[in-house]
């Protein structure tokens, strides 16, 4: 299960399992990789269930 996060200046991946972590990313700064990834644990529940409609089973 991942998430994409596209910023100004470039894109990011986070896995969420087994834990939140950056699996690529390109043209964002440290600044930015942090806060998408804080933004990412902070709306894990919404992502999780999101993730789950869109692929069920």
């Amino acid at each position: 299960m991942h998430v994409h996060v596209q910023g100004q200046n470039g894109e990011a991946k986070f896995w969420l399992e087994p834990v939140i972590e950056v699996a690529q990313h390109t043209g964002l700064s440290r600044r930015e990789i942090s806060e998408a990834q804080r933004l990412v644990q902070e709306h894990e529940y919404d992502i999780r269930s999101a993730w789950h409609r869109h692929f069920p089973g």
